[in-house]
C-alpha cells in the first residue's frame, strides 16, 4: 500500500513540475477516535497518535512526508543555484566580541563555512590566537555545539557546556585554561544552566534523567549566579517565562541563611552588581518600562528600595556593569540607545552609535579598562567596536568581511494602525529606487510574545531576497518588549488576539501601499512566531500567498503537557483553566483550520531533536492542513534530522534556507536572477 502511495506521489510531482495546478498527493494520515471534554466542550483530536515521535508508525509517517516534501522541492529548477549563491554569501569570516579572563582573551571565529564556530584564546589583544576548543572536531556531522559558561575566580578553569543535535539538553565540562585540557568532570542533564563559580567548584541547575517523551517533573526554572568576587550567591526562581523571585546568600559567612531579596512572581528582577553592600537590580516592579533600584539584603522591603536609574518613556530593556560604570540599554522604537552612568546613577554620557540599529555587549569586570561591543542593522553587517569606558571613545576593532554593498539598499520604519487603532512599528528593507507596483516578492517576519523585542540586525540569508528585488519587512507586534511591560501585556493571555491583528494589519499595509500583492506576500515566524503564522493563516487565508510556520506552538490545548511547555502558561494561559480555555480554543491554529478553504502554499518546518516545541505540534498541524486544503497550493512539512529548535549547524541552515527561498519564489511565480 505504501509503495502504491509513493508511485502516485511521484506521478503527481512530475505533473506538478509541468503544471502548478496539480494537487500534491499526500501520505495518508490515519485518524483516531480521540475526543476530550474541556468544561463541557467536546474537542476532537484525531491526530493524537502523532504525538509519540518514537513510535514506528510515526517514524514511517515522517519518512513518507519528507519523501513528498523533498520530491516537490527537487522539481524547482533553480534550487541548486540558490544553494550555490547562499554558500557563496555565507563564506566569510565571522567573529564574536573578545572577553578577558586574566591575561587571556577569548573569542569565537567561523572561517566561513565551518559548521560550528571555533573558540580561540590568546594572551593579550596582540597575542597569537590558539584554538581553545573546536566543536567541528568532536562529531562527524558537526552538530555538537560548545558554550563558555565562565571562568573560576583564579582564572584557572573554564566551565563549558556541550550539546548535540540541536537539543536543549547539555552537559557541563571543565577545561584547564592554560593547558586547554579537559578535566574528567561530567555534569549531565542540564537545560539552560550556567555555572556560578565559588572557590574550586560552581553552582548549576539540572534535572533528573527523564524517560523518552516524558514531561519534566520540575515546574519552575532555577538559575544560580555569584557576584564577581564570589561574595554572594544569587538564586533566581521562576514559575514560567516571566516573573522572578530572587534569593541571596552571603558566602563570606559560614552557614548564612538565604534571604529573599525580591518576592516573585508578578514582576521581573535581574541582579546586576553589589555596590556598598546593596544589590543593583534591573526590574519592572513599580515601573512597566523598567528601572534600576538598590536593595539592601538586610532590609529588602520595597518601601526601602532606592531608585538608581528612574523609569523613562523609553523601555530600559537591559543593564550591565563594567569598569566601575553602569550601562543602560534603552529602546527607542526598537532601536538601541546606550547610556553610561556612574554606579550611583549619575549620568556620564550617551554612547554615540554609528547609525540606528542594535548594539550589545556592555558588560564586564569591575577593573575593565577596555570593553567591546557589537553593532548591527539590516544593512549594517555586524561590526565589533573597541570602547574606552573612561573617555567614551569607540573605534572599529573588527569590521565584517561579508561581500555586501549597503549603499544599494535602504531601510525605513513606518507606523501602521492595527485593528483597534494602535500604532505598530514596522521596518521595511529593499533596494533603493524600488518600484512600488504591487509586484515585489515580500517576506514579512514577526514574533510578538514573551517580552522579546525584535530589533534591526543583519542577515546574510536575506541577501537572496533583496538582490532579487524583494522586500523584507519586520513588524514589532504587541507581546514583545519594544515598549515595555504594557506592550507585552497587551499581547499575552486573553489579549493574544491583538498580536494576530497587528500582523494581519502589517500584511494589509504592505498590500495597500503597493509593496506587494497578496499572492507575492510570504509570512514567516518561528516558535511563538510559528504560532503567529499558523493563527493568521487560519484566520485570513486569502491574505497570504506563502506561509512558513517554523517549529510552532500549534496545539494550544496541549502545549503545557510536553517538555518545558508548562513554563509558557504564564504567557498563554492553560486549557486546564475554565476561564482560559475559551480564548485558547478560539485561536489555536490546529483547532481553527476548516475543510473547504484554500490556504496559502505552506511549508511547515520542524526537527526530530526539538525538545522545546516538540515536533508533534507541527506534525498534527500539517496533517490537518493537508486534509483541509481545498486548492492545489502545496502543503508540505520539512522535518530535519539531528536538529532541534533551529538548525544545529551551518550546513543544515543553508539547506533549510535554500528550500525556504526556493519554495517561496516558485509559489510566487518569481524566477531568481541566478544563471
Amino acid at each position: 500500500m505504501l509503495m502504491l502511495t509513493l508511485i502516485v506521489m511521484v506521478v503527481a510531482l512530475a505533473a506538478c513540475a509541468k503544471k502548478e495546478a496539480v494537487r500534491l498527493a499526500y501520505p495518508e494520515t490515519k485518524k483516531v477516535d480521540q475526543v476530550d471534554d474541556y468544561f463541557g466542550t467536546k474537542v476532537a483530536d484525531p491526530y493524537r497518535w502523532l504525538e509519540d515521535d518514537n513510535a514506528e508508525d510515526v517514524k514511517a509517517w515522517v519518512q513518507a512526508q519528507n519523501a513528498v516534501t523533498f520530491g516537490y522541492l527537487d522539481t524547482i529548477p533553480y534550487r541548486p543555484k540558490i544553494k550555490a549563491r547562499l554558500t557563496e554569501i555565507f563564506n566569510y569570516p565571522r567573529y564574536s566580541s573578545p572577553f578577558r579572563v586574566g591575561e587571556y582573551y577569548f573569542y569565537s571565529k567561523n572561517d566561513g563555512l565551518q559548521n560550528q564556530s571555533v573558540t580561540y584564546i590568546q594572551k593579550g589583544l596582540d597575542g597569537a590566537p590558539e584554538v581553545f576548543v573546536d566543536p567541528n572536531a568532536l562529531s562527524p556531522d558537526g552538530t555538537i555545539r560548545i558554550g563558555l559558561l565562565g571562568p573560576s575566580l583564579d582564572d584557572k578553569y573554564m566551565a563549558v557546556s556541550r550539546g548535540e543535535a540541536g537539543s536543549d539538553w547539555s552537559e557541563i565540562r571543565v577545561m584547564d585554561i592554560a593547558t586547554k585540557q579537559e578535566l574528567p568532570d561530567r555534569i549531565l542533564w542540564n537545560k539552560f544552566s550556567g555555572a556560578a563559580w565559588h572557590g574550586n567548584g560552581f553552582y548549576y541547575s539540572g534535572y533528573s534523567k527523564p524517560a523518552p517523551g516524558e514531561e519534566l517533573k520540575a515546574k519552575n526554572y532555577v538559575g544560580a549566579g555569584t557576584t564577581e568576587g564570589e561574595e554572594w550567591l544569587m538564586l533566581g526562581l521562576s514559575e514560567g517565562t516571566s516573573g522572578s523571585e530572587v534569593w541571596v546568600k552571603d558566602l563570606s559567612k559560614k552557614n548564612a541563611p538565604f534571604t529573599m531579596l525580591f518576592k516573585g512572581f508578578e514582576f521581573d528582577a535581574s541582579p546586576l552588581e553589589v555596590v556598598d553592600g546593596k544589590f543593583l537590580v534591573h526590574t519592572n516592579a513599580g515601573a512597566p518600562n523598567f528601572r534600576v533600584v538598590a536593595i539592601d539584603p538586610k532590609d529588602p522591603v520595597p518601601e526601602k528600595w532606592q531608585t538608581v536609574i528612574p523609569e523613562k518613556p523609553e523601555v530600559l530593556s537591559g543593564a550591565g556593569t563594567a569598569g566601575g560604570y553602569l550601562f543602560c540599554n534603552y529602546l527607542k522604537d526598537a532601536n538601541t540607545k546606550i547610556h553610561q552612568h556612574k554606579l550611583d546613577g549619575t549620568p556620564v554620557r550617551e554612547i554615540e552609535l554609528p547609525a540606528l540599529g542594535t548594539a550589545g555587549g556592555f558588560g564586564g569586570k569591575r577593573d575593565e579598562k577596555v570593553m567591546f561591543y557589537t553593532f548591527t542593522s539590516f544593512t549594517y553587517p555586524s561590526t565589533i567596536y573597541k570602547f574606552d569606558p573612561a573617555s567614551g571613545a569607540s573605534e572599529i576593532f573588527r569590521a565584517s568581511e561579508v561581500k555586501f554593498d549597503p549603499s544599494a539598499y535602504e531601510t525605513k520604519q513606518v507606523f501602521y494602525p492595527s485593528k483597534d487603532g494602535t500604532k505598530v512599528p514596522m521596518f521595511i528593507v529593499h533596494k533603493k529606487g524600488l518600484k512600488l507596483d504591487g509586484k515585489n516578492p515580500t517576506f514579512l517576519y514577526a514574533y510578538g510574545g514573551f517580552n522579546i523585542s525584535m530589533q534591526p540586525g543583519f542577515s546574510a540569508a536575506n541577501i537572496i531576497l533583496l538582490e532579487n528585488g524583494g522586500v523584507y519587512a519586520m513588524a514589532n507586534l504587541r507581546g514583545g518588549n519594544e515598549y515595555g511591560e504594557a506592550w507585552h501585556k497587551a499581547g499575552m493571555l486573553d489579549k493574544k488576539q491583538n498580536v494576530f491583528d497587528d500582523f494581519i494589519a502589517a500584511a494589509e499595509y504592505l498590500v495597500r501601499e503597493k509593496y506587494t500583492v497578496k499572492d507575492r506576500l510570504a509570512v514567516a515566524g518561528g516558535s511563538n512566531g510559528g504560532l503567529l503564522v499558523g493563527a493568521v493563516m487560519a484566520q485570513r487565508p486569502e491574505l497570504f500567498g506563502v506561509a512558513f510556520p517554523a517549529v510552532g506552538v500549534m496545539d494550544m490545548l496541549r502545549f503545557h503537557k510536553f517538555t518545558v511547555g508548562w513554563g509558557w502558561a504564564v504567557e498563554y494561559g492553560s486549557s486546564d483553566s475554565d476561564k482560559q480555555f475559551p480564548y485558547l480554543y478560539a485561536y489555536s491554529p490546529l483547532h481553527n483550520l476548516k475543510p473547504g478553504v484554500c490556504y496559502p502554499a505552506t511549508m511547515v518546518t520542524t526537527a526530530d531533536h526539538d525538545d522545546r516545541v516538540v515536533p508533534a505540534h507541527s506534525f498534527k498541524f500539517a496533517a490537518a492542513l493537508q486534509a483541509d486544503q481545498a486548492c492545489a497550493k502545496p502543503v508540505v512539512i520539512r522535518i530535519e534530522t539531528r536538529s532541534g529548535h533551529g538548525s544545529s549547524n551551518l550546513s543544515k541552515a543553508i539547506e533549510d534556507l535554500t528550500d525556504q527561498w526556493s519554495f517561496m519564489f516558485f509559489n510566487m511565480g518569481v524566477t531568481p536572477i541566478y544563471k
